[in-house]
This record gives structure tokens, sequence and C-alpha cells, in this order.
């Protein structure tokens, strides 16, 4: 790891400015100015470079994040950061600035002049004091303070803020972003990230106790977000933070907590890392791009800049601890095996473990957050895939540009499209899901989702007062590599490819949806650039329908396979699902038939 971390600090030296306090890493079209988004470029390196010291590890570039900390925060500076004011993006980098006083002093304070401490400890003081938004970041000034302690400088109290941050614990571990349905990656790597280092610094053991109890009973629902081959499922905003998804896994080691065993806690972070590590992230003089699994700008939230994506350093947070802790003693094993499904009411989630568990699906019907672009693709898709990831739109017109994988998306005119944005009334149990969702103020959808590892079964009943028309899309699969088969007709849309094999099957009685191959618009999928999207469209008008379908996607498959029988699902344990649902008065379709019309050339 530590080699690791200094070969992705490297391609930032020659990026300093002369005063050393900017990273200028590209350009920033995110919200704050470039002085803010210089700082972060700065800052965040701090997350991986002060464990290292920390723990003992050498670097040879101190000089330049001290000389950087002490002019920028020098008010009589060209290359002043400015002063830290309510909600602003400032504050969220004071915290790595703490980190690296409380864990390596030596390295970043210690050789710095008295009045280069009176500027620093002045600049972080005035930001433990300014407006935080009410989430996660009640945290940045709980970190600053811990830094500033560390160097013995006299803090405010944050007592306040810590409350309030523990007053989001929704139980069984997890906590919600502030008082917001937004239970994300912002959980284990912020929320919890944050909490053990506070836990693992502070003299408040009761506090502590309680921080670290919460993340130990979080591990076990967090571990089945991740493959056995260390993937996470990509969900929510944030996306281009990438491996700080495994950060938590640190976290627990830092703070000592032995939620699970030692080699499944490591083995959890190494192989999340690996993964990583198979996929095109940095550009080529070596800098971490914006994207997920490519460089994909148009994943961005409106609050990327270029050195956003160095969050990532948090996943670097045990290389603060001795070389004879028991996390680096431990063995390199194998993942442990896990349930099959998962079902975790707090976050509104429930996990599938597919292909041995090579392969996690992720269903959801509880949160949601339009401010963050392409908020409703992030957060309100029915499922999410570590294989196949899920799609932004890259524009209004048609659903090539919408690119409406594993979702529901309605139309008035066959060309603008609204998908589920805003969940409501929703529930988790059980492997079943159900929401409400009214993407027009006369058009009430109901929407179920039934867990079926491999598959998963959706119904909606749709009452509308004015005709639509339908698109329902499965998982989106790389269409780079030719199709190895394809059948489209009424009910069924089918890819089979090296890429894998999606199927989204229709089980109505009497069908009369049609199955298409979609090809989406280039860079809107976060695993692939260039994707198929196998859809059922169809026409409803004005009443009450209901539409019924199951999907499935494997990595590895070499026919079609029959989904799910309706009967049988009702039968075992659905006391949830709608009893007046017309496909369970009706005997099940069988899944494909010899009527499907099959190509071998790629759509």
């Amino acid at each position: 790891m530590r080699l690791l971390l200094r070969e992705l600090v490297e391609p930032l030296l020659p990026r300093f400015s002369p005063g050393r306090a900017r990273l200028r890493l590209g350009g920033n079209a995110a919200h704050y100015p470039d002085a803010a988004a210089e700082l972060e470029s700065f800052a965040r390196p701090l997350w991986g470079l002060a464990p290292l010291a920390a723990g003992g590890g050498g670097f040879d570039h101190w000089d330049l994040w001290r000389e950087g900390l002490a002019n920028g925060t020098d008010s009589a500076h060209p290359e002043y950061w400015g002063p830290v004011t309510d909600i602003d993006q400032r504050l969220v980098e004071t915290a790595a600035i703490g980190l690296g006083l409380a864990l390596s002093p030596e390295a970043l304070w210690d050789p710095l002049t008295g009045r280069q401490r009176d500027n620093v400890s002045a600049w972080l003081r005035n930001a433990m004091t300014v407006k935080a938004v009410d989430n996660n970041w009640q945290f940045f000034p709980v970190l600053t303070g811990l830094g500033l302690n560390r160097v013995g400088i006299e803090t405010v109290p944050v007592s306040a803020r810590l409350d309030q941050l523990e007053s989001y614990a929704l139980g069984s571990g997890w906590y919600s972003d502030g008082d917001t349905p937004q239970r994300d990656y912002y959980i284990p790597f912020a929320m919890h990230y944050y909490a053990l280092i506070y836990a693992a610094l502070t003299d408040d053991q009761a506090r502590a106790r309680r921080l670290k109890e919460r993340a130990a009973a979080f591990a076990h629902d967090f571990q089945h977000w991740f493959t056995t081959d260390g993937a996470a499922v990509p969900y929510g905003r944030s996306m281009t933070y990438r491996f700080a998804q495994g950060a938590f896994w640190g976290a627990l080691a830092f703070a000592d907590v032995e939620a699970l065993p030692w080699d499944v806690i490591k083995g959890h972070l190494i192989r999340h890392l690996r993964w990583w590590l198979n996929h095109p992230i940095r550009d080529a003089s070596g800098l971490l791009t914006i994207g997920y699994a490519y460089p994909q700008p148009n994943l961005a939230e409106q609050y990327n800049a270029p050195g956003s994506p160095y969050w990532a350093l948090k996943a670097f947070l045990p290389l603060a601890l001795p070389r004879d802790h028991a996390f680096w003693r431990a063995e390199d094993t194998p993942a442990p095996a896990l349930p099959s499904t998962s079902t975790q009411p707090e976050p509104g989630v429930t996990l599938m473990r597919c292909e041995e568990g090579r392969q996690v699906i992720m269903l959801t019907s509880l949160q949601h957050n339009n401010w963050a672009r392409h908020g409703a693709a992030k957060y309100a898709k029915f499922a999410y895939s570590t294989a196949f990831g899920f799609s932004v739109p890259g524009g209004t017109w048609g659903l090539e540009q919408g690119a409406f994988d594993s979702t529901l998306a309605l139309s008035e005119d066959g060309d603008h499209w609204r998908p589920c944005e805003i969940p409501e009334d929703s529930s988790a149990d059980q492997a079943l899901h159900h929401l409400r969702w009214s993407p027009w103020a006369d058009v009430e959808i109901e929407t179920w989702l039934i867990a079926c590892a491999p598959w998963h079964v959706r119904i909606h009943r749709v009452r509308s007062g004015r005709p639509l028309h339908t698109a329902e899309g499965a998982f989106a699969l790389n269409r780079d590599v030719p199709a190895h088969r394809t059948a489209t007709g009424t009910a069924h849309a089918r890819l089979l490819s090296p890429a894998g094999l999606c199927q989204i099957e229709d089980l109505a009685p009497a069908p009369t949806r049609r199955g298409e191959l979609l090809a989406a618009l280039p860079g809107t999928n976060v695993m692939a650039p260039r994707t198929t999207i196998p859809t059922l469209r169809g026409e409803l008008a004005p009443g009450e329908h209901w539409l019924t379908c199951a999907v499935v996607a494997l990595t590895t498959a070499a026919e079609w396979l029959a989904p799910p029988d309706l009967a049988t699902l009702r039968g075992d344990r659905r006391a949830g699902l709608p009893s007046d649902c017309p496909q369970f008065a009706s005997e099940s379709r069988k899944g494909p038939t010899t009527a499907a019309k099959s190509s071998g050339a790629s759509p």
C-alpha cells in the first residue's frame, strides 16, 4: 500500500503552484472558485500522506505541503486560500489538514516558524466556527479540532456538532447523511470514517464506545455490498471518489474495531484496491480522472473539480498502524461465504449475490437526491450492478440519450421521458420492496420489486389520466464486443455476448409490450463507454394498467434463462404483493419461446 500511495501522489508533484499552496490539475468546472478547487487538490493527498508518516513510511516531499500550508493560510501571500466562510468548500478540506496535524505534526507542523504556526492555527480556528451543512459536514470542524489539539492549540467546543451527528443514527449501525433519505457511501466513507478517527483519538470514551459499536454493527451489513473480487456496487453520488468506497475497512483497523475477523476486514480492503487497479482510472500522466471505471466527465457532480478524486486516498488510513498490528499480520484470505440475499431496511436496499458472489445486484426503493446532477439515475433506479453499473442521461431527447437502464420511463410524446425520481411510501422487507411515485400530477405508479437471485421481478400498477408511452430497461451491456445472439419480439428483449447475458421478459398473461435493443449514447454507463440496453416498449391509454417483468444479467451464461414463476413467488412469503394483480390470476409465462426473433449480429 505504501508503494501504491507514492505512485498515486508522484504525478501531483510537478503541478504545484510557485508558492506551493495550490495544485493545478486542470480546468475547474465545479461550483466553487479556483482557489477552493486548488486547495482541494492540495489537501486531499493528506488523507494518505498523513497516515503514511504516522506509520513510519518515508516521503521525500513534505516540504511542498509545509510551504503550501504556510502560504495558503497567510492573508498577505498571493496564494492565500481566503477565509473559510459558512457552507464553504474550504471547510471540507480543513478535515484533511486536521488529520495531517493529528497524525503527523512532525512532518506538517513542527518545522513551521512561529508566525507561520499562528497563521495556520488562526485560519483553522476560524473554520471551526462557521456554519456547516447539516450532514456529515459537521465532522469537518471536529477533525480540525483534533489536529489543533494535537499541536497544543486551544479550540472551540465541538460537542454540539457531535451530538447532532449522533442524532442521525438509525439503528443496525446505520446513519442517514443528515435529515435526508441518503444512506449511500457517505455513511461508510464519511459518517463512520470520521467517527472512527474521532473515536481512536479522543479522550471522550463514552462517545467513542458508541461510535465504535455502531461501526461494528454496520460492518455486517456493508460486507454484502462487495463481490468476492472486491468490486463495490456503484450507487449514488461521488462515484469519482472510487476506492474511498472501501475506506471504512481501513478505518475499522485504525480504531482497532474487530467487527469481523481481521483477515476478513483486511481482505475486503485489499481486494477492493486490487479491483480498482485493473481499471483505467488514471490519465497518461498518472492523475486520477473524473469518472468511475473509466474517464467519464458526464458522471461528475457540480462539486467535482480536478482534485476531487483524491478523496480516494482515504483508503490508506491503515498505513498509520504499526506493522505488527493484527490488521497487517492477518492472512490475505478469500472472501467469506455470505447469504445470497440481504435486505437492509435502513438504506432501503436488497443485495443479491449472483454467480457465486462474483456479481452483486442491489435493488433500491427508498433513497433519492435530486440536488446532485443526474440524481434520479444515481439513486432512484430499481437495480444497480457491480458488473453492469448504471447509466446517467446523455441528453433529453429520446431513449438513447436518456439511457434508461434498470428503470421504467414514461413519455407523453415518445421523445421526452420521465423515470422514477422521488420514491414515496417506501418499504423493504424480506427481499420485497414497495414504493410509490408520480411523474405527473395525474399519473400515480405503485411498484413492487422482488429479489429472486439472479433474477428480480418488477410489478407496476399505473393509474394515468393521460395516454402514455412506456419503456422499461434491463441492464446495460458493453456493445464494443460482438453479440453472439440477440432476440427481440413481443414480450422480450435478450442479448448474449462475451460481455454477458441480459434478458427482460414481460410476464403479462397476454403481453403487448415489444422488445428492443437500444444503443445508449456513449459515455452514459459507469462501467462501459458504449452500451446496449434490452428494453420493453408499449403504450397505455388513460386508466389503470399492470406492467410486470423479470430481469436478469449475468457475466457468464451460455443460453437464455427461464424467468421465475409468479405464482411461486406469491406463495413464497410475499404477503406484501398486490392481490388484485391480474398476472397472479393466470399461469405465468414460462420464458424464452421459439417465436423469438434471433440474430447473430451485434445490435
